[in-house]
């Protein structure tokens, strides 16, 4: 899927949620929403395996992208999905900012804040879902 970056998790999906969190906190990143679906799916009598969108970011790593094209604000704050497979297996799935800033055009204006925010999300991304 053009754009996706997908991890498989070590972890269920509580624990995968849970360690994002603290890697977020541990980084100083406000998580503005928590959104989950699979609740949403139930209130509506219906069935989703866990589904969990995290929506955080960074004023500082982010407004660069902004200033290079502000349509990247459709993107932004940055989002993680956490969800669970059909065989029970855990899943971290975001943005790849690469894909962000082709998708708005950004060009080289926004070359640093990218690489930057590659770089945190991969990492961030191997704190949830990693064996350690």
């Amino acid at each position: 899927m053009d754009g996706l970056i997908t991890r498989d998790s070590a972890h269920d999906v509580p624990t995968t949620l849970a360690r994002l969190n603290d890697a977020l906190r541990a980084k100083g990143i406000t998580v503005f929403a928590t959104i989950d679906h699979g609740a949403g799916a139930a209130g509506a009598g219906r069935e989703l395996r866990p589904t969990i969108v995290v929506i955080f970011g960074n004023p500082k790593a982010g407004t660069p992208l902004m200033q290079a094209g502000q349509t990247a604000g459709i993107d932004l704050p940055l989002k993680a999905l956490i969800w669970e497979d059909e065989k029970g297996g855990a899943h971290l799935t975001y943005n790849d900012p690469v894909w962000i800033a082709a998708r708005h055009g950004l060009g080289s204006k926004a070359g640093q804040a990218v690489a930057s925010l590659s770089g945190a999300l991969a990492a961030l991304a191997e704190a949830a879902t990693g064996e350690n």
